[in-house]
């Protein structure tokens, strides 16, 4: 009984150690076999989380405040170098424009009234790029090509990336007809002026920290889809233009020109409450009253499907011996 079992255990011994170090063994199919690389395209709803808009109450950080009515569609390519099956190395280039809006908060009474009157609105179109890992844990658990886990890949997204944004607001002229103007060169906040020094112009062009999780659905050896979760944490507050307190009227003639064009369509950029209450000015939204909360960036998130096309390497399993986790 004991040299069957010494015999059994030098057995194990051995398959253990052609498993390791056979160049067609399914440890080294995760860790060291000949990188792939894949190219694909995304597609999916994408969504502000800033200062505007909300729901009722006080306002919140992250998914609380999310309005789900001012999703707008992302697209993306990508391209994805694979140097084992628990790890993937992610390029991508994503396009989308956010958008909020205090209008279409549901009035409850409550402290979400502030917000409401405020009636401030952008519009942010967005490019990034981004560089991502993908980690894949799960492939420690395939003993077989055919395994629901092969199928199957859950996996985290973590990287860094950076974005081009360019928040907008509408200006209604006083024919009544409407256009899109560039927020930034108005100084809304009185970013750039001299009698507000504290108060720094931002940069359209920003870095981010792209981190979530997806879940990946191979078709064949080559062709896989997934769908990705992923939130972007930036280290901006001026996404939507929008970061700390108003200020006087008279600081945009001051800067702009008195009954320039320029002037008095800063004026209606920076304090639209006018509009939902014409001629009565609201006692919280003066000069030096809050307009933002500087202490919360802005952030945005997608979840979208990507398809991807897998070339190059030795495929998805090309016959590999795959030698099993436990005897």
């Amino acid at each position: 009984m004991i040299k069957k079992l010494h015999r059994w255990s030098f057995r194990a011994l051995l398959l253990s150690a052609i498993c390791f170090l056979s160049g067609h063994s399914y440890g080294q199919y995760i860790f060291f076999n000949k990188p792939v690389y894949e190219l694909g395209i995304s597609a999916g709803p994408s969504n502000l989380l800033g200062d505007l808009g909300g729901t009722y109450g006080t306002g919140k950080t992250f998914l609380k405040d999310n309005n789900i009515q001012m999703t707008k569609l992302m697209k993306g390519v990508h391209f994805t170098v694979r140097p084992s099956e628990f790890l993937g190395i992610t390029l991508a280039a994503n396009f989308t424009t956010l958008e909020g809006a205090d209008s279409i908060i549901a009035d409850k009474g409550g402290p979400e009234v502030a917000r409401k009157n405020r009636n401030l609105s952008v519009r942010t179109p967005v490019q990034e790029l981004t560089l991502t890992g993908e980690i894949y844990p799960l492939v420690f658990l395939e003993n077989d090509e055919r395994d629901l886990f092969s199928k199957f890949r859950p996996y985290g997204i973590i990287g860094i990336g950076a974005f081009h944004f360019n928040p907008q607001g509408q200006y209604t002229a006083p024919d009544g007809s409407q256009k899109w103007v560039d927020l930034k060169p108005l100084r809304t906040e009185g970013q750039g002026m001299p009698q507000y020094p504290d108060k720094k112009e931002y940069s359209l062009t920003q870095i981010n920290i792209p981190y979530g999780v997806g879940i990946r659905y191979y078709f064949s050896d080559r062709l896989s889809a997934s769908l990705e979760i992923v939130n972007r944490k930036t280290f901006t507050d001026y996404i939507d233009d929008i970061n700390s307190t108003f200020i006087d009227d008279s600081d945009f003639d001051s800067y702009f020109g008195s009954g320039s064009q320029t002037a008095a369509i800063a004026k209606q950029m920076h304090n639209k409450a006018q509009q939902v209450s014409p001629g009565v000015r609201i006692p919280y939204y003066n000069a030096g009253d809050k307009r933002g909360t500087a202490s919360n960036n802005d952030s945005y998130y997608s979840a979208t499907i990507k398809v991807a096309y897998r070339f190059g390497g030795n495929g998805f399993s090309s016959g590999i011996m795959r030698c099993p986790i436990t005897f």
